[in-house]
């Protein structure tokens, strides 16, 4: 549990790290305002039908009903998943290095 907090605070006090989640955050943002304006989402639903989209857990309760909101998600859809799996890359990598650098604090003592 220790190695994974010390990844976790890695991860959030690393420059490049804080980029990629900036990133991350302000396209979750555009397709949150997105949905809201196109398809007449409410703010809550547009930011759950962002993030579920990006994940591609896609529940299938939201899709696009207008034919901007289609292509507006095929295109976000290939530009966001890109972005999500760099966050979630850069999380493990910080993990990993945690992990061993406890291993290696321990095997030394």
């Amino acid at each position: 549990m220790g190695s994974m907090i010390r990844g976790m605070r890695s991860f959030f006090s690393d420059p490049s790290s804080q980029s990629v989640l900036a990133v991350a955050a302000v396209v979750i943002g555009i397709g949150t305002v997105f949905y809201r304006l196109v398809e007449g989402l409410r703010w809550l639903d547009s930011l759950y039908f962002s993030v579920i989209t990006l994940t591609t857990v896609g529940y299938g309760d939201f899709s696009p009903a207008t034919d901007a909101g289609k292509v507006f998600t095929m295109i976000y859809v290939v530009i966001g998943i890109g972005i999500f799996v760099t966050v979630v890359t850069e999380i493990g990598s910080h993990l990993v290095e945690a992990r061993k650098s406890k291993a290696a604090d321990t095997g030394s003592t």
